[in-house]
Parts: C-alpha cells; structure tokens; sequence
C-alpha cells in the first residue's frame, strides 16, 4: 500500500530510467511526508526499500483502460453534467414500488399492533423471578457485560394511552442490579416481531426481490430485517423530544446522569439523532430500505452479482432524486451522508445481534420469528 503521490513518483522515476544520486548524506536521508520532495535519490530508495517492484507498474494501455473503467462506473452511479436534472422512467417505476409497498406493509399509527405484552413493574417488595436471578458462583464479568448489554433499555421509558383515555407509564428503574430491566424484553420482542413481519411483506412487494430464488430471499431478509426496522423506527422519532411516537404507544428518552452528551455514546441512539437530522424525504427512507435490503454481502447469498447490481440500480435511483429534488448545494453531500448512515447501521446491526444471543442465552425472550431471522437454536 502506498500513497498517491509517491506511487506517482516511483512510476515516473522507473519510466524516465535515470540515475539519481543524493546530494546531501550519501544515501541516508531521512524520508517523510515534508522532507520527500528534497530528495528523489533517497526517496527512491525508501520506495525500492518498502517493496514497491518495478514490474508491478501498470503499463499505459493499463492506466488508459482503467481510467475508462472509472470514467464508465462514475456515469453508472448518476454523474451528470451541469444543469442536467430528472429521473429516468425507470427510476421513477422503481420508487413508486418501493413507495407503493412501504404504503401497504408500514402503518405509522401503529393501529394493528394489538395483544402485546406490557412490562411488569417490580416494586421493593417483589422478589425477581427465579431465571432473572444470578445463579450461585456465576462470573460476575458475565453479568457486568448483559448489564452493559441492556443499558440502551435502562434509558427509555414506555407510554400507552388507553382508547378510554387512560394513560400506563413504566419507566426503568434508577437502581438496583439491573435485572428489573429484563421485565421489558417480552414487549420488546413483541414490538420487534411485529416490525420484522412489516419488512417480510415489505420485501415481498418488490417485483426484484421475488425475482430471486428463494434461499437468497430468505439471506437477504435475515441480513436485513434489523436495518429496515431502525429506518422505519426512525421516521416516527421525534429528536426534539427524544421519542418514538407509534400511535398510542410511545417511547421516551429518559436523561441520563451524564445529559444529552451521555445518550450519544450510544452508537443505536447517536444513529437515530444523525439520520433524523438530514430531514429526509419518504422516497429516501424506502430507497435507503432498498439499498438495505439488497446486500450482495449477506451470508447465504448466492447470486451475488444479481443482488449487487440491483443494489446499485437503487442506490443511482436515489442519488437523481436527490440531485432532482434538493437545491443545489445545500444538500450536494446528501448522498454521500445517507450511505455513511447506512454503513453505520451495518456495524450496529453486528453489535446487536451479539447482544441480543447473549441476553437471550442468560434469559430466553425472543419470539419464534426473531429466532428465525437471528438463527438462534431452541438447544
């Protein structure tokens, strides 16, 4: 690896085939990002020195067709030349569907999530149920990290308002071994499942997605679900007041000890105050689910290649809409901002499903189909 500047040195310097000779120490100058350009003998030394070949050079028929390659794929991506504006008829197609299955399978009012199940509140007085208490001699590290595990629990605290207008709080509890947060897992899973079974039908609306065989349908979906429900969630956040407003049930960020500073050391909860401040629109949320969802990289995916350019399909989709829809250039990094979102989402997608077999090993909460979709075994 090497950086430009001295791989375009070195290439030069072997083309021109000259001898160089150090004016200074007889070949012992020490070479660094200020001192390189005062010496050419010993910076080629140093070059030589840390493996760069001469036989590695690429050729100009190389360097010309590698530049046509680049040229080639910045056009693929939505480069376009100035003034020039639109989306083609095929992307417009492509967001109506995505729009037209967000529409079927997202309600925002939350109106048919029913029969779920409500934290109970444990006061002083109530001993924990047995499989929330430590067992004898176990590892207290092991209980340090499930604690640490739960911490983003520890911060929010649930309302629901009764159809007779009767409101039920629950908030986390302030002290204790923080065990008590477990009582909030079970409404949690039930709120996840009925997100996960959204997204499932989500994907089955996409004319792409079914295209494809059904064990990379099932790939993508496990790899995906996670993120799809973050972006969903987070068109129902409200970062002023820190809240999850899903219809009648709403979820708030308690102040921390530390403030607001302290909520932000929170990769789940900094990713939901950043996203929400680029003010997206609702045809960036579904692209962004689409770009998502068709993940080449999944594990189990086999036909990478299809799901690779779909992706790509979708992530050009969203660069013209944007460079359409936004003045220029207030949003000109837009773009760029929403896919460094999205790969932050991937790295908090692996931390949480981490957490989340951990917890489930010490107290078994998630439903059948989050067992399905996190791969996590009955034994």
């Amino acid at each position: 690896m090497t950086c430009e500047g001295c791989k375009g040195f070195f290439r030069r310097a072997m083309k021109r085939n000259a001898r160089l000779r150090c004016p200074f120490r007889k070949g012992t100058c020490e070479i660094t990002q200020k001192t390189r350009r005062q010496c050419q003998a010993c910076r080629l030394r140093k070059c030589l020195e840390s493996g760069m070949r001469k036989e590695m050079i690429m050729s100009d028929t190389a360097v010309e067709q590698r530049r046509a390659l680049i040229r080639k794929k910045r056009e693929r991506i939505g480069t376009q030349p100035p003034g020039a504006k639109g989306l083609t008829e095929e992307q417009w197609a492509m967001i109506r569907e995505l729009m037209d299955a967000q529409m079927k399978t997202f309600d925002t009012t939350f109106a048919h999530f029913k029969n779920f199940r409500l934290p109970e509140v444990l006061s002083s007085g109530h001993e924990l149920p047995e499989s929330l208490q430590t067992p004898p001699g176990e590892e207290a590290t092991k209980w340090s990290k499930i604690r640490e595990d739960l911490s983003p629990l520890k911060v929010v605290s649930l309302q629901l308002r009764g159809e007779d207008g009767s409101i039920w709080n629950y908030k986390p509890p302030a002290e204790g071994s923080g065990k008590e947060i477990f009582s909030l897992l079970p409404h949690m899973a039930d709120m996840s499942t009925y997100m996960f079974k959204g997204i499932i039908n989500f994907a089955k609306v996409i004319s792409h997605f079914r295209d494809l065989p059904i064990e990379d349908q099932i790939s993508l979906l496990k790899g995906a679900a996670f993120e799809l429900c973050q972006l969903r969630f987070n068109t129902v956040f409200n970062a002023e007041t820190g809240t999850w407003e899903c219809g009648r049930l709403s979820y708030c960020l308690e102040d921390p000890a530390g403030g607001f500073q302290q909520l932000l050391l929170e990769p789940m909860l900094k990713f939901h105050y950043m996203l929400k401040e680029l003010r997206l629109h609702e045809e960036e949320y579904v692209l962004m689910q689409a770009i998502s969802l068709f993940s080449p990289d999944r594990p189990g995916v086999v036909q990478r290649s299809v799901v690779d350019q779909l992706q790509e399909r979708f992530a050009i989709a969203l660069k013209a809409y944007i460079e359409y829809h936004r003045p220029q250039p207030r949003h000109r990094f837009l773009f760029l901002k929403i896919m460094a979102r999205l790969t932050e989402l991937r790295s908090i997608n692996a931390q949480h499903t981490q957490r989340l077999l951990r917890i489930h090993d010490i107290h078994p909460f998630a439903t059948p189909l989050m067992q399905e979709l996190f791969s996590i075994s009955d034994a």
